[in-house]
């Protein structure tokens, strides 16, 4: 297949240009970080510890717009219909327009009802919180517990963790996905049903593991309080008004959300009841309007300027020129300790994808990288090993405050000081001769020196990109997540693939669906002889427990 000539450019600027170190790029340049830095409201986007120079950002740039980036922006924010594997418009983006302007899909402005539903949250949430809406018993309810899966999970999950400086002093949440029984065991243990709302996150109020959870705490519940409390203990995040009402849920505490609304992109919705009962709806409309301000960024923004399109580019460089098909996100803040695990979906869930827009599969380039992360300082102690002397290398993203919400001696300035220490120290290296000369300063032996001075050597060239924001607030939050979201969106873009699909994860439901009956009556048919053996040794294993038990 015949290279277009942006990407045949970057094939040779790539050869030009791998050899080249970064410590290099520095040393030419002592403007290079103030170059190579963007600026924008809040937040602090220093790219400079890359491997690139002005004529390959050229080339990056080149790329997207041969790909007409701004316009597929433009299409995205205007409800064209760019999830084209499900023939949706894809309008998370929406959910936080806080302007007179009007967005059409199928010739229906959704503003008036987005409007509406938030209002909707906005009253429910401030009921429950001054006690307006109490339980069947007439308690305030101070547990919150989200029951959902994935995207109706994992956003809210994080961005309530993030913000717990912000939650109510009574409040309490919890969150329950996981199918594993010992999930909605160890939730329910902890809170008492007098007091206790559950929120059921399902568009369909049909997933096996969200309905499943839901069952079973509504057992619980009816267990203690009766049949009648479910009303007062249960809502519901969903679109399908029968199946609600016929679990016991009053429809009134029905909250919607659309098509055009992903899982991943779902924490704006209604999705974020969670998030707007912890830490109140003016903290919560403070993050949607921080993910507003990087929408108009990333749709107006030059692209050499655009914060979320440079990050794109360079992972594409990365993935699909230097063949380095993972990447890090490691926070120094143990607020954000959940933010690599919801970037995980984000970006895997988007970006994993083989087939292009043009119904082809994909056979000459990379798409998707894996991502993994955790809070710093912790991770230093765990995988750093790999970043700094494995035989590849692992681009990464460190995010910290400036200043953190708990101030406390010098804590933040030791924080502080490893970010900026580490993203250094993996540009930097150390070489064989500097690592022999501190052994022979700390007076070590020849012998000991020749033996030790590779071990404690590093390579270097590693790259990184720093965000800085001033201080984790809701604002800041929304714009941190929202720079993911069309970062993962622009390489999707250039990669030619659907973003906003994810059939990926369908066929294993399917099977587990045929399975599950087979483990309850014994009966297999039409699997390999592995999961055949496997699902007998388990009946048995389980007949024994059952028959131990009695």
């Amino acid at each position: 297949m015949a290279l277009s000539p942006a990407v045949a450019n970057l094939v040779e600027e790539y050869k030009r240009f791998n050899k080249t170190t970064m410590n290099e790029l520095f040393a030419l340049d002592n403007n290079r970080a103030e170059k190579y830095t963007i600026e924008f409201e809040d937040l602090i986007f220093d790219y400079s510890k890359n491997r690139f120079d002005d004529k390959v950002l050229s080339a990056l740039i080149k790329l997207a717009e041969e790909h007409n980036l701004k316009n597929r922006i433009n299409d995205m924010f205007t409800g064209k219909k760019i999830n084209v594997t499900e023939n949706r418009a894809v309008l998370h983006t929406a959910l936080r327009n806080f302007s007179d302007t009007p967005i059409y899909v199928d010739n229906v402005d959704v503003m008036p009802e987005i409007r509406r539903v938030r209002e909707k949250m906005k009253t429910f949430s401030e009921a429950v919180r001054n006690g307006t809406f109490r339980g069947f018993t007439g308690k305030k309810l101070t547990n919150i517990v989200n029951i959902g899966i994935g995207g109706s999970d994992l956003g809210p999950y994080m961005v309530t963790a993030a913000l717990k400086k912000y939650w109510a002093k009574d409040i309490k949440c919890y969150f329950i996905s996981n199918i594993d029984g010992t999930a909605c065991a160890e939730v329910l243990n902890e809170v008492n049903p007098e007091e206790t709302l559950f929120i059921v996150a399902s568009k369909t109020f049909t997933t096996i593991e969200t309905l499943t959870n839901a069952r079973t705490c509504r057992d619980w519940l009816v267990k203690a309080l009766g049949e009648q409390a479910v009303a007062n203990h249960f809502v519901a995040l969903s679109t399908n008004t029968k199946a609600v009402a016929e679990f016991g849920i009053n429809t009134d505490n029905m909250f919607e959300f659309w098509d055009f609304v992903g899982g991943r992109y779902s924490l704006w919705s209604a999705i974020g009841l969670s998030i707007a009962l912890a830490v109140g709806y003016d903290n919560f409309e403070a993050l949607l309007k921080g993910a507003e301000a990087m929408d108009n960024h990333f749709k107006t923004a030059p692209l050499d300027k655009n914060i979320p399109v440079i990050m794109a580019l360079i992972g594409i460089w990365y993935n699909d020129y230097y063949n380095i098909h993972r990447y890090g996100v490691i926070p120094y803040d143990q607020y954000l300790k959940f933010l690599p695990s919801y970037l995980q979906q984000l970006d895997m869930e988007s970006n994993g994808k083989s087939v292009r827009l043009d119904n082809k599969k994909i056979t000459d380039y990379a798409t998707g990288p894996a991502l993994f992360g955790g809070a710093g300082t912790d991770v230093q102690h765990s995988f750093f090993q790999l970043l700094h002397q494995g035989t590849e290398p692992v681009p990464v993203d460190f995010i910290i405050p400036a200043v953190s919400q708990n101030e406390n001696g010098k804590h933040h300035e030791i924080l502080l000081a490893n970010i900026l220490a580490q993203a250094e120290a993996l540009m930097k290296g150390k070489t064989t001769d500097e690592a022999a000369a501190e052994l022979r300063a700390a007076g070590k032996d020849e012998a000991t020196i020749e033996k030790l001075k590779l071990n404690k050597s590093f390579d270097g060239n590693r790259p990184s990109n720093m965000f800085i924001i001033n201080q984790l607030t809701p604002y800041n939050l929304g714009m941190l997540i929202a720079m993911y979201e069309h970062k993962v969106y622009t390489q999707g873009v250039i990669w030619e693939i659907d973003s906003f699909d994810q059939w990926g994860v369908e066929l294993g439901k399917q099977l587990a669906l045929k399975i599950l009956p087979e483990l309850e009556n014994g009966v297999t048919a039409n699997h390999d002889s592995s999961t055949t053996r496997l699902i007998n040794k388990v009946r048995t294993i389980r007949a024994k427990a059952v028959t131990k038990a009695a």
